[in-house]
């Protein structure tokens, strides 16, 4: 089975339900799902599955073939890029509008990129509808197949023609004594060259040019007696000069690339510090429940006031610097504040070796397991320091707690009322298990239960 997923594009115009087939297939509700053309302005990414096979779908903007409008333009542009990064494309039309001149252009652009289109006309929301389908064959396929994203019917059967046509047969990488690290970040970041460095030679071609890594390229390193194998972010290619459509690269591939790691190292540019592209790429890594370390590169330039932060003064010295930096840092990234920070130079080689122990200390982390005795010594504590809100009057408790899975550490507590449980007490809850057990550079997990009542 192949490591990395394969990748279906959802396009089409604006307004046929990219979204609320994308939610379907993710099986979440994230994309925004309104009746207004163009309302999906960006791409949502997400794992979709199918008979214990999973895949990368990609929810784009829509796409308006005919228009001139500056925002359909970008849509267009964007979902172009994902349409040239999938492995297969789902075109989706609109049974309640018709066959109209934009599926037809749509189509014919789609036709030139030789991947595997599969024509589906969504809203077929009554049996009414199904005389109306005939139309559509005027593209020229072979089939066309009638979906109602809304009410999930005929998606088995898209999936499964999709299946037949597409290796989905992707798997988890299965466990080995090497370190899987991912390496992302917005382009031109130093990825490459941080690589480079950590190898310890000239592994991969490294420009000036954002986006000169072509390829994905595995590279298996040693440290201290330990194995690590690199994976540099694939797939970010220069096309012109349409920010977006690096943007969108970037982004596809540190998806495929985080889904075989343990460990993300997030490259973070000293000189432009985070960014948008940054912050959405960290949610990614996060939404992943992956281990997470926060390499800020290029700390060489950084001390020469090479710097265009507002928040932190060009002219300080270093160890001041540093100080002003991760505060910023800290507060832009405030959802990934248990992910430590190192500052390095990749062109010079200043603390990448910094960089191995941190691998080490986030994986150890990230596979760390905690007896049930001393995880419920510590629920005991958390408990009476701050008790769960109570209902209707009636105290909430919670019974006990156990750890089920690591990679990330997982723990399913039992309570008499868990739907009282909200995120604020979740949120307290997480940050005791991380004052008491530390798990620096993890994420966590945790799961609210009812207690089984016993039944005579």
């Amino acid at each position: 089975m192949s490591e990395t997923p394969a990748v279906v594009a959802i396009v089409g115009r604006p307004n046929v339900g990219k979204s609320t087939f994308f939610n379907r297939l993710v099986g979440r509700h994230t994309a925004i799902v309104e009746d207004i053309p163009g309302v999906t302005r960006d791409r949502n990414y997400g794992l979709a599955s199918f008979r214990g096979f999973r895949f990368l779908a990609i929810d784009t903007g829509g796409f308006e073939p005919i228009s001139e409008d500056g925002l359909l333009q970008q849509m267009r542009e964007q979902a172009q890029v994902a349409v040239e990064e999938a492995d297969a494309v789902i075109f989706l039309t609109s049974i309640q509008d018709g066959l109209n001149p934009g599926d037809e252009e749509i189509y014919r652009y789609l036709s030139c990129h030789k991947k595997p289109i599969f024509v589906a006309a969504n809203k077929m929301d009554h049996p009414s509808h199904d005389t109306q389908i005939a139309e559509f064959y005027q593209l020229g396929v072979e089939h066309v197949y009638g979906v109602s994203a809304a009410h999930t019917r005929g998606l088995e059967d898209l999936l499964e023609a999709i299946h037949e046509q597409v290796p989905l047969d992707y798997t988890d990488p299965e466990a080995s004594t090497q370190v899987r690290v991912a390496v992302i970040g917005k382009p031109n970041a130093g990825k490459s060259s941080l690589i480079n460095g950590l190898l310890g030679e000239e592994r991969m071609v490294v420009d000036s040019q954002a986006g000169t890594t072509r390829d994905p390229v595995d590279s298996l390193c040693s440290h201290e007696s330990k194995e690590y194998l690199l994976v540099d972010t694939a797939g970010i290619r220069r096309k012109g000069r349409v920010t977006q459509k690096i943007e969108t690269y970037s982004i596809v591939s540190a998806l495929k690339t985080m889904e075989r790691s343990d460990v993300v190292l997030l490259v973070i540019d000293a000189t432009e510090g985070v960014t948008e592209q940054v912050l959405r790429i960290g949610g990614y890594a996060l939404d992943r429940k992956k281990a997470i370390v926060l390499v800020v590169n290029k700390w060489d330039l950084a001390v020469q006031g090479e710097i265009a932060l507002r928040n932190v003064p060009r002219q300080l010295e270093p160890q001041r610097l540093q100080a002003a930096m991760t505060t910023e840092l800290r507060e832009r990234l405030e959802f990934l504040g248990f992910a430590p920070l190192v500052f390095v130079s990749a062109k010079t080689g200043k603390r990448i070796t910094q960089i191995f122990q941190k691998i080490d200390e986030v994986y150890l982390q990230y596979t760390r397991r905690v007896s049930t005795a001393d995880l419920n010594t510590v629920l005991e504590m958390i408990v009476r320091k701050h008790p769960p809100p109570a209902k209707s009057g009636r105290a909430t408790k919670v019974f006990y707690g156990t750890q089920v899975s690591v990679s990330p550490p997982t723990f399913v507590m039992v309570s008499n009322h868990p739907e009282k449980l909200n995120y604020s007490y979740e949120r307290y809850f997480l940050n005791q298990l991380r004052y008491h057990f530390g798990f620096e550079g993890t994420p966590l997990h945790l799961i609210w239960r009812g207690r089984e009542r016993k039944q005579n």
